[in-house]
């Protein structure tokens, strides 16, 4: 069973916040791409997410019809059946996508996973993200609330961003400044509107100082101590235990943070941690290498015909495969999710 059902999925999700790690959650492009992940999953031996982004699922349908529904759905069967070779259990996840994307992506995503599931099977997608931190955080919630009805009804985890994260992702992009921090406030209105479990289960993308993509040292300040004060303020307004975490929080714009950053959001309910910008560069840079070591082989230089060895797809994507899955085998350390798959 490598790809989860929605049962073990939220498995997952429980085992995650009761031992305080973290599944990397992995943005993938292509086959290659997902077997990386897959393969680093395997050796890191940990259960893991795999994600399509807008962006994604649009280079996945193809340059000549860049449609996202059919980039995604063909990805995702074909994970379905290549992730029975491997010895952990995966999620499948969409990954952003804001208000103008809704109707093109993810609503009809849905509805794949509501026929699959009206005919006794299991969603495609285990879960959703529905990327509305553009919008008013009261329009945001609306849209969230008709989504999280839809997803739980066909069996899926609603993943929901409800304030910016900095930077740029697949066009969207935020400034960087004092408005990439949830309050606690925030945090109330969205429990209120969402509920805490009761009307479907939610991953919440709540922001500590985050930013999508690489970034230097000193220019972001993250506050992953931040997620405490909003478990502790939900707690507090709707009467739970000391010390509860209400949420399943979702870290996001990870690439480049320290282990230090990491560990604070592990001990404050992080389940979830999105890795793209770091695993980009871990596949294309032994590419880079191999292009610029075999430069007259992979090119027909002064009227030669190069090496078919040297431009064989083949040889330079086991490279970059190779690369990727050990950076996943990082990631999985740094969030302590290595060693701790289900089966």
């Amino acid at each position: 069973m490598p790809i989860a059902t929605p049962e073990v999925y939220r498995e997952m999700l429980d085992r995650a916040k009761a031992g305080r790690f973290a599944y990397p959650a992995i943005n993938v492009t292509s086959s290659q791409t997902l077997n990386a992940a897959l393969r680093g999953f395997a050796e890191a031996e940990s259960d893991g997410i795999i994600q399509i982004s807008t962006g994604g699922a649009e280079f996945l349908g193809g340059q000549y019809s860049k449609d996202m529904v059919t980039g995604a759905v063909a990805l995702a069967e074909f994970a379905h059946i290549v992730a029975e070779k491997y010895p952990v259990t995966i999620a499948l996840h969409t990954d952003h996508c804001p208000k103008d994307k809704l109707d093109g992506y993810v609503r009809p995503l849905l509805a794949v996973s509501e026929e699959r599931v009206k005919a006794g099977g299991n969603p495609l997608f285990q879960s959703h993200m529905w990327d509305g931190s553009a919008e008013t955080l009261a329009d945001n919630l609306a849209i969230a609330q008709e989504l999280l009805a839809r997803a739980d009804a066909a069996r899926i985890v609603l993943e929901v961003e409800i304030t910016p994260t900095g930077g740029e992702e697949d066009g969207v992009s935020h400034e960087i400044n004092d408005s990439l921090y949830t309050t606690a406030e925030d945090a109330i209105r969205t429990a209120e509107a969402l509920g805490l479990g009761d009307k479907g289960r939610y991953l919440l993308a709540a922001s500590f100082g985050n930013v999508h993509g690489v970034y230097k040292p000193g220019n972001v300040v993250l506050r992953p101590d931040l997620l405490k004060e909003l478990n502790e303020g939900v707690a507090a307004k709707f009467g739970l235990p000391a010390g509860s975490k209400p949420f399943d929080f979702v870290f996001h714009g990870g690439s480049g943070s320290s282990e230090e950053e990491i560990a604070t959001a592990l001990e404050n309910g992080v389940v979830k941690m999105n890795i793209d910008t770091d695993t980009q560069y871990a596949f294309t840079r032994p590419v880079a290498d191999h292009m610029f070591r075999n430069y007259d082989g992979v090119l027909k230089v002064d009227g030669e015909v190069g090496s078919k060895k040297a431009y064989d797809p083949r040889t330079w994507g086991k490279l970059a495969e190779a690369s990727m899955a050990q950076r996943v085998v990082e990631a999985a350390r740094n969030l302590r999710s290595a060693g701790t798959k289900i089966k």
